[in-house]
């Protein structure tokens, strides 16, 4: 399995929830998901979550102390992988995809020798297709999109870039039915953006590059890029990411 670890928010039954998974496994799920048939959790309620129910900076070493225990205990007595993490409504679940159950009292006892101090719960439970990865862990296109749009904030911001300074931002957009670019353009013009030029996608896919005078800055280029998603899916068409050039303070 490779390791390619990814964080962000979403909002999960109506509350906040920081998501973290590998993302790195996904490329493997079809293989995977027949030897690590079962789906296994370690749920710890938080000792002091802040007001939004997520994990405070002080409690922060502890429960990442906790992890590193659990990751390492997994590898230890290799019953299966670690792939990610839910903290939302006060609490942090831990989530491990397992070859065996025999030893799972086993490998709790020895990973979390040290955290009396918690309320924890555990469990297993068949999952053969993978569905709390696929539905729980992994984001949508949308959590995709914003999780792109902040490293590329952040790269920006590393450079110097002032990210509240307007310039010209480009967007990709690749259709299914390329007969949908025209009405798909008349609707987009409308709000602003531009017809930039034809463009083609390395697996065939007809498209267009638009672009329009914006902030890159975090949810300023969310508020962007989320609209054009849902416009390009009303126009069998699907957003392909974005742009600019840096502007420096």
């Amino acid at each position: 399995m490779q390791e390619y670890w990814e964080i962000y928010m979403k909002n999960l039954e109506g509350h906040p929830a920081s998501v973290q998974f590998n993302a790195g496994i996904s490329m493997d799920i079809e293989k995977n998901k027949h030897i690590f048939p079962t789906v296994g959790f370690v749920k710890v309620i938080l000792k002091d979550p802040n007001e939004r129910g997520l994990l405070r900076e002080a409690e922060e070493p502890e429960i990442l102390y906790m992890e590193d225990k659990l990751e390492a205990a997994m590898l230890k007595f290799r019953i299966g992988k670690y792939v990610g993490r839910v903290i939302t409504q006060g609490s942090v679940t831990f989530i491990f995809y397992l070859q065996f159950t025999y030893n799972w009292q086993d490998f709790l006892t020895y990973a979390l020798d040290e955290f009396e101090s918690y309320d924890i719960t555990n469990g297993f439970q068949d999952d053969p297709e993978w569905h709390y990865y696929r539905n729980l862990l992994f984001p949508t296109a949308v959590e995709w999109q914003i999780i792109q749009n902040h490293k590329v904030c952040d790269a920006l911001k590393a450079q110097g870039d002032a990210l509240h300074q307007k310039r010209a931002i480009e967007h990709r957009i690749f259709f299914t039915d390329i007969d949908q670019k025209a009405p798909f353009l008349e609707v987009v013009e409308k709000e602003g953006f531009k017809y930039m030029e034809d463009v083609v996608h390395e697996e065939g896919f007809e498209g267009v590059k638009i672009y329009r005078q914006d902030k890159p800055f975090y949810y300023d280029i969310d508020e962007v890029t989320l609209y054009l998603i849902e416009t390009a899916g009303k126009f069998a068409a699907q957003y392909d990411g974005w742009e600019t050039s840096l502007v420096k303070l």
